[in-house]
């Protein structure tokens, strides 16, 4: 995903200053590679307030992963519905997220993938980057069932890879083409998955 930065007010508590303060530090740089010394003495806080806070770097990391979670598949939600209310039409229109993640000033792909990358098999930061995915992909694959999909888990499934593929190119080639191509994938995916009812 594509992280956007939480918004701010103008009177933020302690938490919130630490948690916007590592959202854009490790989205930009990766959980590893930001210390809490450097989240403390950007955020403005003592110590003792982070570890209050988050006791543990890992639990900052996972509330991260919570913000991007939000904000990501709110996006992905967002966009479907502006598609209108044919869940065919959604599978398609969800892609309008990637544009709009891909296009963003300070982009770096995928917050999730790229924690994963950095993080341990079985630990509690991969296992929240591998619940990301499945819950993205089951949300795409009730939207297929609905839309009548032979096979809804394999649309899905297709969909997802396309859309992860997306965000990865959006960092890797920094296309402005890529987005679009990869709707143009996706509509091709489910108008041969979910054939239209005859009249």
């Amino acid at each position: 995903m594509a992280a956007t930065a939480p918004s701010g007010g103008t009177r933020q508590s302690a938490r919130e200053r630490i948690l916007d303060t590592a959202f854009r530090l490790f989205y930009a740089h990766g959980p590893r590679g930001v210390g809490v010394d450097t989240v403390i003495a950007e955020s403005g806080v003592a110590k003792a307030t982070l570890y209050k806070h988050f006791p543990r770097k890992d639990d900052l990391v996972l509330a991260y992963l919570d913000t991007v979670d939000q904000a990501w598949f709110g996006a992905l939600r967002a966009a479907a519905r502006a598609a209108g209310d044919e869940p065919r039409d959604q599978l398609v229109g969800l892609f309008g997220a990637l544009g709009t993640a891909c296009r963003r000033e300070g982009y770096h792909g995928c917050a999730f993938i790229n924690t994963a990358a950095e993080s341990a098999p079985g630990s509690d930061i991969h296992a929240r980057t591998v619940e990301h995915k499945t819950v993205v992909r089951a949300w795409v694959t009730e939207l297929a069932r609905r839309a009548g999909a032979r096979d809804p888990d394999r649309l899905a499934r297709q969909l997802t890879l396309l859309l992860d593929g997306g965000l990865a190119a959006g960092v890797l080639d920094a296309d402005p083409s890529a987005p679009a191509e990869a709707r143009a994938a996706a509509e091709a995916l489910v108008a041969a998955a979910c054939p239209r009812p005859t009249a």
